[in-house]
Parts: C-alpha cells; structure tokens; sequence
C-alpha cells in the first residue's frame, strides 16, 4: 500500500491529455513540490490549457512537438478510443522515458508496439484522486527497475493509496472494483436519498446522511482486523431494523446481481484492451 514518496522536486513530467485524471495527479504533485514549471501538458482544448495554466503554472501544448524531448516521465491520461493515434504521433519525441498510462483496458504490449518502448508502467486509479483519496492499481514491464518503481509511486501517492498486482490481466478486476467503484457507492448513495425522502427526510438530510454513513463505514472497516462480513454481523441484530433490511436485500438478490456487474465490467476492460490495443 501507500509508503513514504521519492523526491519528485528534479523531475520532469509531460502529460498526454489534460483531463480530469491528469489534473488530480498534477494538482497532488504541485502540492508535493514540484514547479509547475516543470510539468507539459498536450491538451487540444484551448478552454483547459488556459484553465491548467491559470491554476497549477505548467506549460501546455496543442499538440506533441519537438518540446516533449528530455521529459523524465510522460503520463498517458487520453481515452483508449484514440491513444493508438496519440502514441503513435507522439513516440518520436520520447525516447528514453518512463511511461505510466492510465488509459482503461489499453495493454502494455500495444503500449510498448506503439512507443517503442519497455519502460511502461500501467495504472488504474480513480476519481476520488481528485480529493487526495484514490485508490490505483498498477503493473509493471519486467523492464521497469527499481527506481522507476519509486517515480510511479511518488506520483502515484500524491493522489492516495496504491498497490502492484503482479499479473497485468489483474488490472481488469482493479478497473471493475476501484476503477469503476466509485460509481458503485454514488449509485447507493441515490438510493439511500430516495429512501430518505420517501420516508419524510429533506433531500439534503437523506444525503448527509447517507454520505456520512459511507465515509464512516468505509474507515471503520478501513482500521478494523475483522473481514467486513464479520463488521456486518455486530451491526446485524436478528429480528432488528438492520436485519429486515439485509433480508430485503437478500430476497433480492442484489448482492449476486451486484457480483455480477462487477464481472461485466472487468469483461468490458478486457474488451477495451481487444477492441482499441492492436
């Protein structure tokens, strides 16, 4: 899990997209230290160069040039669906970089055809990067050494907590558990709003209450030694209010049916990696 970073302050780092994604670790490694001035970002929105610059002083391009030569580290935040052409246009102005991606399903196999390249780190985070809590997968070419290891989780860290997963096809079940997983808790915290208001709540009493609920169960189980079906069982009175709630849930069958969209999005990352890597 997450340990003490490198010194990120001597780095040079270009980004590839300027996105949400991108902002969350370029937001984390300003605060960390490192200049903006020491951060590029290709981004062809006008709108979003302008808004990078403004807020964090990093240097932004249109398109990849000649100006990306001599970056230490470049950060592929772009969508699968154009990442082959983007690689493609860019890999003659990286040579000798280490490479971290954070585009979905794309594998480092294509990653590497594509930049010529061995030196390819990938990585699965999410969006509570945003606020400094995210949670990142990442797997690494055998050609990755040890202090290239120590960059990507310098970076890494920044934006939260990470963990390697030593095969790369696990990086598909990270996707579907942390990587799509924040959508996974927004969708019962709508849930729980609703409840709320129907049962005579305001709408923003059902949702403070239902996010601090979430927030305060996730750092319970975080801190605790117990698994979370045995957290589940203390607060899980037979024939109580938890209780009939659980059995409703049960009869159900939302946790099967819930298993089960989590294995359509690790099939979906699988999908991605086939249908925009070759």
């Amino acid at each position: 899990m997450k340990q003490e970073p490198t010194s990120i302050a001597s780095t040079r780092i270009a980004f590839i997209g300027g996105g949400n994604m991108a902002s969350a670790i370029i937001g984390g490694l300003i605060q960390q230290g490192l200049d903006g001035s020491r951060i590029a970002v290709v981004e062809p929105l006008a709108e979003q160069r302008e808004r990078l610059e403004s807020r964090y002083g990093v240097t932004t391009l249109e398109a990849a040039g000649p100006e990306l030569q001599g970056f230490d580290l470049v950060v592929w935040a772009v969508k699968p669906q154009i990442i082959k052409q983007v690689a493609t246009d860019c890999a003659q102005h990286l040579a000798g970089a280490l490479h971290l991606s954070v585009a979905a399903g794309i594998r480092s196999d294509s990653l590497a055809a594509w930049l010529g390249s061995e030196r390819i780190v990938r990585a699965m985070p999410n969006t509570p990067a945003l606020v400094g809590q995210g949670m990142t997968g990442l797997y690494a070419r055998t050609a990755v050494v040890a202090a290239d290891r120590g960059l990507i989780e310098a970076v890494i860290g920044t934006t939260g907590q990470y963990l390697w997963v030593e095969r790369e096809a696990d990086l598909d079940a990270v996707t579907a558990l942390s990587g799509s997983g924040p959508a996974y808790v927004f969708y019962f915290l709508e849930a729980m709003r609703q409840a709320g208001t129907e049962m005579g709540l305001s709408a923003e009493t059902a949702t403070r209450l239902a996010i601090g609920t979430f927030a305060g169960a996730a750092r319970l189980a975080q801190d605790a030694s117990e698994p979370p079906e045995v957290l589940r069982e203390r607060v899980t009175s037979k024939g109580g209010t938890t209780y009939a709630a659980l059995c409703s849930l049960e009869d159900s069958g939302v946790k099967a049916s819930f298993v089960k969209a989590l294995h359509a999005a690790s099939q979906r990352a699988k999908e991605l990696g086939d249908e925009f890597g070759a």
